[in-house]
């Protein structure tokens, strides 16, 4: 009976995942293109000899790690900010706790068209600068400002959900703790420090990495917002394989960008998960 629950969950973790991760290590290997009369051959590594030669994928590269490198912290930190200001027991707390949460529900292709016109020369954001006597610069169509628009947007839309996370953490530590301090003459500072960090060690956990490869995946925001211009200065890795997949049809090249992303994700993933439980473990 326990099997037969569980079957129709198993299919769909084979079929929509396992599968998926196989046909990309094959095809790899292989000069495959997405509608080709001609069957695929065995090319070895050359894929990954063009990837490495690629300045495309280097800017891509470069641009994705950019991006995870600085949203990792300001999204956790601005989430928990958010966390702490609504973990308190007062009237009207849900609503500001619903407000917050509400661009995680809206579709993120909502959320990147409705940023895009806002970040338009004419758009609200540089309206409201120039009340200030600021006059904004062209958002996306800037190579020094393009990346920096999509991590704006990117933390803004996404911030409610770790909001929530950090939230949940927040709710597990014991109140008691918090008594035992202020009975010591601890101040906000060292509560924080000494009760609230140390309780949300698994928390912090789950949402460095959550955050780091959520991070890695940018696509959408790219794709709508700037198609990775202006001159590469937003392309993602995952954009390019997309378009290299589906655009350029060379499914081979596309998976070894793929498989080459992967590695790498992974990497990044079990660094983190490592230093973050030697940490905790001292």
């Amino acid at each position: 009976m326990a099997l037969l629950m569980l079957a129709p969950a198993a299919v769909l973790l084979v079929t929509f995942l396992l599968v998926p991760i196989g046909l990309t290590f094959g095809l790899a290997f292989t000069n495959a293109r997405l509608i080709s009369p001609r069957p695929a051959q065995f090319v070895g590594v050359d894929n990954f000899v063009r990837l490495f030669e690629d300045e495309t994928f280097w800017a891509s590269l470069r641009n994705t790690i950019i991006f995870a490198a600085v949203i990792v912290p300001v999204q956790s930190a601005c989430a928990l900010g958010l966390a702490l200001l609504v973990n308190v027991k007062m009237r009207g707390v849900n609503f500001f706790r619903t407000v917050y949460f509400l661009p995680v529900v809206t579709s993120m292709v909502v959320v990147s068209m409705l940023w895009l016109f806002m970040y338009q020369k004419n758009g609200l954001i540089n309206q409201v600068l120039l009340k200030f006597g600021i006059e904004g610069p062209d958002w996306l169509g800037d190579p020094k400002t393009a990346l920096l628009a999509i991590i704006l947007m990117s933390a803004w839309q996404a911030m409610g959900f770790h909001m929530v996370i950090w939230l949940s953490g927040l709710q597990t530590i014991p109140g008691e703790l918090y008594e035992a301090a202020e009975l010591d003459g601890a101040g906000a500072w060292e509560k924080f420090r000494y009760v609230t960090w140390p309780g949300l060690r698994a928390t912090r956990t789950f949402i460095l990495i959550t955050i780091t490869i959520s991070a890695f995946a940018l696509f959408t925001q790219v794709n709508i917002m700037t198609q990775g211009g202006p001159l590469d200065s937003t392309s993602t890795v995952v954009l390019m394989a997309v378009r290299t997949g589906f655009q350029q049809q060379q499914t081979g090249y596309a998976s070894a960008i793929s498989l080459a992303f992967f590695v790498l994700v992974l990497a990044v993933t079990l660094v983190q998960r490592f230093l973050t439980r030697d940490k905790d473990a001292r």
